[in-house]
């Protein structure tokens, strides 16, 4: 008997479970809207010099007659015939105005000494336009986005140690309540450098959110239930993001924007105040009293109170000691690399992690390089995740995670490193080799969280999948760090964002197939898989046994901790 069966006495999980469905859904929507919030409030909207003299902030881009007449004898033209962004003639070149003027050497220019002006028809506002991170300052647009994706990594981890410490429902509670203070703050602070510091704690505060109510809604959820309870954990970011882009489209001032993505956390905070706190983690951490009022609690839920008043702690504790009796000591990160055949694990299994993150965030990076309205494009990508992710599903499950990661990391990387060579006026065929390539980048994420779960034993598959998780963070950080080679190469940021996922494919390739093996609980056991593999020549089909075939594999990203 485990804690299932416990459950079953009380009713199952009955209305309690179409409460958990709505806390999982509602916060993982508005997780996925902060994500996606930072693509609309970093938007670079057309900018050129400030004219001399000039004190209105009113871009000349559209503008005709003397404003265009002034523009064009005030700022050069680049080889597009737009206005150059950084620079400036130093003083007014009229004889441009004259049509049968001779090409004259080239003119002196100078930097934009009085600030830049922008064109406001496609935002009214960005912290782009607010700071001028233009020109010499663009890179802080890069800067603050690892920031933010840092906030992520130590979210994570924070987050994760100390819900193990204090309970699940607390940290929801307090995580929720500092992504809506230090995102309201991030909103409104005047200062560039405030604003990446509150965009650090806000990072780390929606992780918080995120890896809490995964979290305690996984440890509710029976393990025959799991899969439909994380198929809605899937397709609430994808929503999510189409939410916000079409929220973003209606509310153009960023400040206004980000304060009410931040504000909706409340959801978040509304329900964590609904919902009970972990029965597994108050038994396990000996607060046995506390869990029998738990389990009463849901046991009302569920229309079951007088089950829940029959409820004894000798009667919790013979329930759960199976359970208990599974509970090991913790792990090290030592145990991953303890054995040849454990070490190679880890080490294909991390690069993994690492290429999914490391491409995944660089594909969003920027937008408005399609040519596009952003807010269509980010439709796109969400939209793709619905048919790519369906696909994934289907061919983990007939043909196994193995083939269906190499396959996807491939395609996403060669699509990745095509538009190097398409034409710059094929604007919409590069924009769908994009859409696809994040669809293969999605369904690789999908693909290395059920991979590593098959591959690790039950000893440090724990473990296992937080480093994994925690290295595909790190590869979020590096992402923007890659922006910086702008000025020297364009070429090498999407040949260095595809080369990563194919060499990811190597390396998973070096793995065997796990596609209907059982799940295994020692080091030992992996131990002797590896080699029986390696001498049938990385087939371990000799175990297989029939499985079901499932149509949403789990991802429960932030369940684990590190």
């Amino acid at each position: 008997m485990g804690f299932s069966e416990l459950l079953e006495t009380i009713g199952g999980m009955g209305h309690f479970q179409v409460l958990q469905m709505v806390l999982l859904f509602l916060p993982g929507m508005v997780y996925a809207c902060i994500n996606v919030l930072q693509i609309f409030i970093r938007v670079i909207p057309e900018h050129h010099c400030r004219l001399q003299n000039q004190t209105s902030a009113v871009s000349a881009f559209r503008g005709d007659g003397r404003d265009r007449d002034l523009l064009k004898v005030s700022i050069p033209m680049d080889k597009r015939g737009k206005p150059e962004t950084c620079l400036r003639f130093t003083e007014p070149q009229w004889q441009l105005l004259n049509p049968n003027a001779t090409e004259q050497a080239r003119l002196d220019t100078e930097h934009c000494l009085d600030g830049w002006v922008y064109d406001k028809s496609v935002s009214s506002s960005s912290i782009v336009a607010e700071w001028d991170l233009v020109c010499e300052q663009k890179l802080l647009i890069y800067i603050c986005v690892a920031i933010f994706a840092g906030g992520h990594l130590a979210g994570s981890v924070v987050f994760g140690i100390l819900s193990d410490r204090f309970g699940r429902r607390t940290m929801l509670l307090w995580s929720s309540l500092m992504a809506m203070i230090s995102g309201t703050c991030e909103a409104f602070v005047p200062t560039f450098t405030g604003h990446v510091i509150f965009k650090f704690f806000t990072g780390a505060a929606v992780v918080g959110v995120f890896t809490t109510r995964n979290c305690l809604t996984l440890e509710w959820t029976p393990p025959e239930r799991r899969i439909h309870v994380n198929t809605y954990n899937i397709y609430s970011s994808s929503l999510g993001q189409i939410l916000m882009s079409g929220w973003a489209y209606l509310v153009r001032d960023w400040h206004w924007l980000q304060f009410s993505a931040s504000a909706s956390f409340v959801i978040a905070l509304l329900f964590a105040l609904a919902l009970p706190e972990s029965a597994r983690w108050q038994i396990t951490h000996n607060k046995l009293h506390m869990a029998m009022k738990t389990l009463q609690k849901v046991a009302w839920i569920n229309g079951q109170k007088e089950q829940g008043r029959k409820l004894t702690p000798e009667g919790v504790m013979s329930y759960i000691q199976e359970d208990l009796t599974t509970v090991k000591a913790s792990s090290s990160l030592r145990d991953l690399f303890q054995t040849p055949g454990i070490c190679k694990i880890s080490s294909c299994v991390v690069f993994g992690w690492f290429a999914c993150g490391f491409s995944y965030t660089a594909m969003v990076m920027d937008l408005q390089k399609f040519g596009f309205s952003i807010y269509l494009v980010q439709v796109l990508f969400a939209l793709i995740d619905f048919p790519a992710r369906l696909f994934g599903s289907i061919s983990m499950s007939y043909v196994g995670n193995r083939f269906t990661f190499i396959f996807c990391a491939l395609f996403s990387g060669c699509v990745i490193i095509i538009p190097i060579f398409v034409p710059q006026d094929m604007a919409a065929l590069t924009l769908t080799l994009n859409v696809l390539g994040r669809g293969g980048l999605g369904v690789m994420f999908l693909c290395i969280y059920l991979y590593t779960l098959e591959l690790y034993p039950t000893e440090i598959r724990q473990k296992g999948t937080s480093v994994g998780i925690f290295t595909s963070r790190f590869g979020a950080v590096l992402a923007p760090c890659v922006y910086i080679t702008e000025t020297s190469s364009t070429i090498l940021k999407p040949l260095l964002f595809g080369v990563v996922p194919i060499l990811s494919a190597i390396a998973v390739s070096f793995l065997i197939e796990t596609r209907g093996l059982p799940l295994l609980e020692t080091i030992q056991e992996t131990e002797k898989r590896v080699k029986r593999a390696q001498s049938l020549k990385g087939n371990a089909s000799e175990e297989v046994q029939k499985r079901q075939a499932l149509l949403i594999p789990a991802i429960p990203e932030a369940e684990s901790t590190v």
